[in-house]
């Protein structure tokens, strides 16, 4: 059940910025709620095709799908009641989700009985690759890959989750907050990863 409430959490984090960013750009209201279902759940689409899992298990998600398109049924008929809460909350829910997508993607790969490697790219992949794919069909460089540190803490996810150092129930919920944890704190204190540019100054 706990799991449920974070899918949950994550999912209307997710379909909510994917909306907002589409509302920034003017789309009309189908490009919200095309872009809200997108990065909500084009992350854990991508996985199930890249871990061998049927890309139709995402249709069994009906109640998920459901809550987002009332998340962003919201946002986009109240938007001056909602953006002020998401504008406080917003990064915090965002982490939440990040870290149980994440921490999924990594156990359905295990559960598959792929390597280390496949489990880290699942965590990416569901943790993150919703909002990856929201900047691209928006025209946006990729927040998470250049920003802020945000993929990295799903990295530490899958790894934690592919090794078994996280193979237990308890285990699992203290990654779930360490993970979430650590984000919070990177978006807080504006921590970055090192970056190199190759523009060449005047």
């Amino acid at each position: 059940m706990t799991w449920e409430v974070l899918s949950i959490i994550g999912t209307i984090a997710f379909a909510i910025s994917g909306a907002i960013v589409a509302m920034e750009e003017e789309y009309d209201i189908l490009g919200v709620y095309i872009l809200g279902i997108v990065t909500a759940f084009g992350g854990g689409a991508v996985r199930n095709l890249l871990i061998g899992v049927p890309v139709s298990a995402l249709w069994e998600q009906g109640m998920l799908f459901h809550v987002a398109l009332l998340a962003m049924t919201l946002v986009y008929l109240f938007p001056q009641k909602m953006l002020p809460h998401w504008q406080r909350w917003g990064n915090f829910f965002d982490a939440l989700g990040l870290s149980a997508f994440a921490i999924q993607g990594a156990l359905y790969a295990v559960k598959m009985n792929h390597p280390l490697s496949a489990a880290i790219v699942a965590a990416v992949l569901t943790g993150s690759g919703g909002g990856i794919i929201r900047d691209i069909l928006a025209g946006r460089k990729p927040l998470v890959l250049r920003a802020e540190i945000y993929a990295a803490w799903a990295i530490l996810a899958g790894v934690a989750v592919g090794t078994g150092i996280a193979d237990s129930p308890v285990g699992l919920y203290v990654l779930f907050v360490i993970v979430a944890a650590l984000r919070i704190l990177s978006y807080t204190y504006n921590w970055k990863l090192p970056n190199k540019s190759l523009k060449i100054e005047n």
